[in-house]
């Protein structure tokens, strides 16, 4: 049972003023409201109680209760400045913090990086916003108002977890959705609705999310292909499965026979992408390990390769992966190839499946 705390009202109320001419005037008539264009707002204090340090605290309620107001109290909200003669990446300090700070927002697709903001749709900006915007003492309001459902809980997945990872500490966001409180896992939640607050640890464990795993036809991919860093191509002798969360295909993952003069009875992985709508929930380290898992089940070996470097440092800490002798060294496979473009001197990250 969440335990609530009564908000107070200020003493002082905010006063706004408008001239009430003819037009207003006659527009009020007819529902009986009668003003002289004064109207009167008595805001929320912020809670005296409230702790000093957290990591994510959340002001929720319906338009017109007094979230922005009380936003305000907080701090400013700064609207970020995009250059559109420069991709989104260069706005950081960085490469570093460019691939880390987009992942924390769940914009995790690399051809989406070096386009500039005013191409991306409206729920590539949000993340992009948000990737700047992460940091000690922010305000955001309007937090996901925007955005389709599932973009606003990814991308509060994956900013919760970036949090948490990098002590950033007393960021307050506004919101009008109640969906992303879950997923957010703020340390305080101020509801303007009920006039109420909490620091119940009700919302700090994630909801349980069921990522059901099929075989498919590599047919499949074709809807997966365009949001590939690196290729639209597949291998037909591929082995496919497509991950689906709540009715959504979300996560394509195949893979391969490995050559039989490296290893015997082995397979390696083969493509892996997440949907971008879905990206900064996890579910492509869970659907690859998931399928590797079903590979070392049935007596065979798994090895997957991959340049991302979030997947691939993922891999080196996670201990269901071993690293192959080829970690963390320079593709040259790719010299030559003439099917699509590989960077051969670009650096990767080889591990083995071991499994639980």
């Amino acid at each position: 049972m969440t335990d609530w705390i009564p908000l107070q009202r200020k003493d002082k109320p905010k006063v706004s003023m408008v001239e009430m001419d003819d037009i207003t005037s006659t527009l009020i008539l007819p529902f009986d409201y009668a003003s002289d264009g004064t109207e009167k707002f008595y805001p929320y204090e912020v809670p005296a109680d409230l702790p000093l340090h957290w990591g994510i605290g959340v002001i929720v309620g319906a338009s017109g209760t007094g979230k922005s107001t009380l936003l305000q109290e907080f701090g400013t909200y700064e609207q970020v400045q995009w250059n559109n003669n420069m991709s989104i990446a260069s706005h950081f300090d960085s490469p570093e913090d460019a691939n880390e700070r987009l992942s924390a927002a769940g914009l995790m697709s690399i051809p989406e990086w070096v386009k500039p903001y005013d191409v991306l749709s409206t729920g590539q900006k949000f993340r992009a916003d948000l990737a700047r915007g992460i940091k000690n003492y922010a305000v955001i309001d309007e937090f996901t108002s925007v955005v389709d459902r599932n973009v606003a809980k990814a991308a509060s997945t994956a900013m919760a977890r970036y949090v948490r990872k990098n002590n950033i500490h007393n960021i307050v966001v506004a919101t009008c959705h109640r969906d992303v409180l879950e997923f957010l896992q703020p340390d305080w939640v101020i509801d303007t609705d009920k006039g109420a607050w909490t620091t119940s640890k009700e919302w700090q464990r994630r909801p349980q999310m069921d990522l059901t795993i099929y075989p498919c036809d590599y047919s499949l991919w074709g809807y997966f292909a365009k949001y590939h860093y690196l290729t639209g191509n597949i291998n037909r002798s591929a082995h496919c499965y497509v991950g689906i969360w709540e009715g959504q295909l979300v996560a394509f993952n195949s893979c391969i026979t490995a050559p039989n003069g490296n290893y015997k009875n082995a397979y390696r992985g083969h493509r892996l992408v997440v949907h971008p709508d879905y990206q900064g929930f996890g579910f492509g380290p869970k659907i690859a390990e998931a399928v590797a898992q079903h590979y070392i089940d049935n007596g065979k070996r798994y090895f997957a390769k991959t340049a991302h470097p979030r997947l691939g440092g993922y891999r080196d800490s996670s201990p269901l992966w071993k690293p192959t002798s080829k970690n963390h060294m320079k593709r040259k496979d790719g010299a030559g190839n003439t099917r699509w473009d590989i960077n051969p001197d670009r650096w990767t990250f080889s591990h083995e499946y071991i499994g639980r």
